[in-house]
């Protein structure tokens, strides 16, 4: 746990950094914290500020909702943010999530194929399109289920990256996010006191002066 500062102000924030070398960094981001600075000065406060004040030439190069928890990598410098940016265009990074949903999956393992696009009058929700959507996949597998709580617990490996792909995908099939105050029933969303869903796994196919794939872990707060 790095003690890191704040570019805008003189109090110290917590930033969790789970790997750094000379061209990367990667954090652990907590649920409720941006990624990325939004509109006004009450939410300037956001991974990638705190990283930079660490990390002063750390670039964004993918981003989790707020309210998702997990791993973010950083290309220290814009070579290198280019770089990152092409593995993930080329989905040359396996990214690993798990989820505790509503309800009982019956079966083991599937994969989820629903087309997505922008819910326009309600933004920034997304919706299943058949007709305008873009093709989006996610494969699941389940990991535990819960007899008391009627959940289940679910690893998740997403194909495409489509905002809010997770969470649609899980929705629609009748399996909600704990704690998803988007898309899930109003006792599902307060079922939680976050939305269950953590980023846990990043693995890189290859990385610039590294032999191999390269592998990084999180592990699940929930």
């Amino acid at each position: 746990m790095i003690n890191a500062q704040h570019p805008h102000s003189n109090l110290p924030l917590d930033l969790c950094i789970v790997h750094q070398s000379s061209q990367w960094v990667v954090a652990d981001k907590p649920a409720g914290l941006l990624c990325v600075p939004g509109r006004g000065p009450d939410k300037a406060d956001c991974l990638v500020a705190r990283v930079q004040a660490q990390f002063p030439s750390a670039l964004t190069v993918h981003r989790l909702d707020m309210a998702t928890s997990g791993l973010v990598v950083f290309g220290l410098g814009a070579a290198m943010q280019r770089q990152l940016s092409i593995s993930f265009a080329e989905r040359q990074v396996h990214k690993r999530y798990e989820a505790v949903v509503t309800g009982w999956v019956d079966r083991d393992a599937g994969a989820i194929n629903l087309p997505l696009s922008a819910d326009w009058p309600n933004r920034p929700r997304q919706r299943v399109n058949a007709e305008h959507g873009k093709p989006s996949c996610t494969h699941w597998q389940v990991l535990t289920r819960d007899e008391t709580t009627f959940t289940t617990r679910l690893a998740l490996a997403p194909i495409t990256g489509r905002s809010h792909q997770l969470r649609v995908h899980l929705a629609a099939i009748g399996h909600a996010i704990l704690g998803d105050a988007l898309y899930a029933e109003p006792s599902v969303a307060g079922a939680a006191p976050r939305l269950l869903l953590h980023a846990c796994g990043l693995a890189f196919d290859a990385l610039p002066g590294v032999s191999g794939p390269l592998q990084f872990q999180s592990l699940t707060p929930f």
